[in-house]
């Protein structure tokens, strides 16, 4: 095992693109220009949640405790956006554009995409190696648009993340590590 001696400094970008519900594409797909869902404002954040159940006796003199669930939440601020990102923030956002116009309805149960993203997160580090985070999930948080005379519009973002192959995987974290020549 090597030693944990990496220090992570900065943010990163935010990748989205939509799944398919069969694989998720190399890295080098994701991280096109068309797939970054908006520069960041005040980070990111990805939250990693178990929940176990403990079985034990009346005199607490055995115990088991047993895995029951898991919750992935990843967090970021979207300081850069338009309508089209609103589309993916929102699961009834419509997105219509005619002569110079985008036009995005939000709002209807009935017209939910039930579409999942792919939300690739990117913390590039020239000198220890990049960091990648990768989920499959929906922003449940909704969204709030503030227009402030001082201050810039950040929309916060919240992804729940769902399994994301057979193993029910959560996330995918990726780190470079140095390449030791023999």
């Amino acid at each position: 095992m090597s030693k944990p001696d990496r220090i992570t400094l900065g943010s990163g970008k935010v990748y989205y693109k939509e799944f398919d519900g069969k694989t998720i594409p190399e890295n080098n797909a994701i991280e096109v220009d068309n797939n970054i869902l908006g520069n960041i404002s005040g980070g990111a954040t990805l939250e990693y949640k178990p929940s176990y159940y403990r079985a034990k006796d009346d005199l607490g003199l055995i115990a088991k405790d047993i895995l029951t669930e898991e919750e992935v939440n990843f967090k970021t601020g979207i300081m850069t956006f338009n309508g089209k990102t609103l589309e993916v923030l929102c699961e009834t956002g419509r997105v219509t554009e005619t002569s110079g116009m985008r036009t995005v309805k939000i709002g209807g149960i009935s017209t939910q995409s039930g579409k999942s993203y792919i939300i690739h997160f990117v913390h590039e580090d020239k000198i220890e190696g990049d960091i990648r985070v990768t989920i499959v999930g929906k922003n449940q948080a909704g969204f709030a648009l503030t227009f402030a005379k001082d201050k810039e519009t950040v929309i916060d973002a919240e992804f729940k993340a769902f399994p994301q192959d057979q193993e029910g995987t959560l996330i995918k974290y990726q780190e470079e590590i140095p390449v030791v020549e023999e």
